[in-house]
């Protein structure tokens, strides 16, 4: 790939920003820090900072004023940049979840707590293109859903599950486990035959696929043009009923005993939790349950996070933000009459699910290049891959299905 396209593909990772006194304080802030912290941080001259061992996983930094220059000029999205403009790397022998782990533990405390008062100067909001309105979210799901089909299919399982799989042992398939955590999703949810099931958020038809073969009367709904034709193409391959329409939650009509949603309140948005939450309750039939599955962090996280802008929202899903279980809770009720009644953790269960994409999507390398992705995308998946098992591996984030009833008809 030239310059050019990659310029045009990559504004932000062909250039090298500008800001020698920021890259200085970076490299002085980050010298202390990773002394803390069990990995080698190895340099071309044979430097190494870190209190990691021999044997401690490796990080190597391949080009030092360019790795600095990203992380002194915007630190929450400078070091994930860096790495997909190849400024630093694994060493020989290290994987790079492995590597992140570490880190992932430290996360709140990582910077120095002096420094944690300048986060307001340096916490940058979520841009207004990226709010999630209707036309909004449209463009967000877009960025993200729509990529591809045949790159999705080339890392996820026959399933076509893109969420947390839940795991009876580690040694069970993926394509099980997948099934296993709809199953877990529609029992929550109380779907037998007979049930109008809501499912918010079709994905690629799995779960609603798996309530039409209990007998249950399935609506699905998505915004992504590109999941909706593959989905009708699997509904009609295992000969059943979905009714699948292209529209947003907020859009939705009628009445339902069933309302269902995997892994999609990350794309609603903060201010709008209150009109999904909401939207729900108006859907759900008198006696009804509602089961979502839920990416969530702590309450004290979510708070110092919420409105930041970082290497996630620019990269992989515009607009997210991932919600606290408190956080839940009292939008519920503020807003609806319904209560959390259950949930389940499922967070180990998703650092094994990513690990193994990761995997799948390394294998499947020289095919979804042959689809026109190049190798600056190869590093940002791989990053986003194994950003996220690790962030889930040492409980940073973790995700939850959460079942939801009005507690006075329960």
């Amino acid at each position: 790939m030239t310059q050019q396209l990659t310029s045009a593909r990559w504004p932000g990772i062909a250039r090298t920003p500008r800001t020698p006194m920021k890259a200085r304080a970076a490299q002085a802030i980050l010298r202390p820090t990773v002394n803390r912290v069990p990995v080698r941080l190895t340099f071309a001259d044979g430097t190494t900072w870190g209190a990691g061992g021999p044997d401690s996983p490796e990080m190597r930094i391949v080009r030092p004023k360019a790795f600095f220059a990203r992380l002194g000029a915007d630190t929450k999205i400078g070091f994930g940049e860096a790495y997909m403009a190849g400024d630093w790397t694994v060493g020989h022998g290290t994987d790079l979840a492995d590597l992140l782990r570490p880190f992932a533990e430290r996360m709140a405390t990582i910077v120095p707590v002096p420094l944690q008062r300048f986060r307001a100067f340096v916490d940058k909001k979520l841009p207004h293109h990226q709010r999630n309105s209707v036309t909004g979210s449209k463009k967000n799901i877009e960025a993200h859903y729509d990529l591809s089909n045949d790159l999705f299919a080339q890392f996820l399982d026959p399933s076509m599950s893109y969420s947390a799989a839940w795991f009876e042992s580690p040694e069970q398939d993926l394509e099980a486990a997948q099934l296993r955590k709809i199953d877990g999703i529609l029992d929550q949810a109380g779907v037998t035959a007979g049930s109008r099931v809501l499912e918010i958020g079709s994905g690629w038809g799995a779960l609603a696929i798996r309530a039409a073969q209990r007998g249950a009367e399935v609506t699905t709904i998505t915004i992504s043009t590109e999941q909706a034709a593959l989905a009708r193409e699997r509904f009609a391959e295992a000969g059943v009923d979905v009714d699948l329409q292209l529209v947003d939650y907020r859009e939705v009509t009628g009445e339902y005993d069933a309302i269902v949603s995997v892994e999609m309140i990350e794309a609603v948005g903060e201010e709008y939790w209150p009109t999904y939450f909401a939207t729900i309750d108006k859907l759900l039939a008198p006696g009804g349950k509602v089961s979502i599955q839920a990416i969530t962090m702590d309450h004290h996280r979510y708070l110092a996070t919420r409105n930041s802008y970082g290497w996630i929202q620019k990269y992989i899903f515009p607009g997210g933000l991932i919600p606290s279980l408190d956080a839940i809770d009292q939008t519920l009720a503020e807003h609806t009459t319904l209560a959390v009644t259950d949930s389940r953790s499922l967070g180990q269960d998703y650092a094994h699910t990513l690990r193994q994409w990761r995997e799948r999507f390394d294998a499947g390398w020289d095919a979804i290049n042959a689809q026109g992705f190049d190798e600056t995308f190869r590093r940002m998946w791989e990053f986003y891959l194994a950003y996220c098992e690790a962030g889930f591996g040492v409980g940073y984030i973790d995700v939850f299905q959460i079942q939801m009833t009005r507690p006075t008809e329960a």
